[in-house]
């Protein structure tokens, strides 16, 4: 789906979130978003997200800029929730470091539910670390 291909005409908080997005960010920077979040965009419109492979980190040499990678986040979100009211906010979780994740507004603001968030996060990372373990004592690959 090139961009000329997005819908833009229905109203949909992502289209809207597009065109903003394309005013506001440098046209490379736009460019590049539009190539990440173009095969996502069409996989939700087309209910086959779930057999999509994608990293916004991949580790590699040609790692999107953190802005970027934070926009194409919140382009997902508003495609998934509808909404427009996401916010990316990084937490730090001791056993992994700083995570940034997207949530709405209201959970954004609430230093009670981050907690809770970043606790479960904690708890994840525990539990991939201890099935890591497993696999490795069992001679299974690790790399999960």
């Amino acid at each position: 789906m090139s961009d000329s291909e997005i819908p833009h005409g229905d109203g949909r908080p992502v289209d809207m979130y597009l065109d903003l997005l394309r005013i506001r960010m440098d046209t490379e920077d736009y460019r590049l978003l539009m190539r990440v979040v173009e095969p996502v965009l069409e996989a939700i419109e087309e209910e086959r997200l779930s057999s999509l492979d994608f990293a916004l980190d991949s580790g590699g040499g040609d790692e999107l800029p953190q802005e970027v990678r934070d926009e194409v986040a919140l382009v997902i979100a508003t495609a998934v929730t509808g909404r427009l009211d996401n916010e990316v906010v990084e937490l730090d979780v001791d056993e992994t470091g700083p995570v940034r994740i997207v949530t709405d507004a209201n959970t954004a603001s609430d230093p009670a539910r981050l907690g809770e968030i970043a606790d479960y996060i904690k708890e994840r990372h525990r539990q991939t670390e201890e099935l890591r373990g497993i696999a490795e004592v069992s001679g299974l690959p690790t790399d999960f």
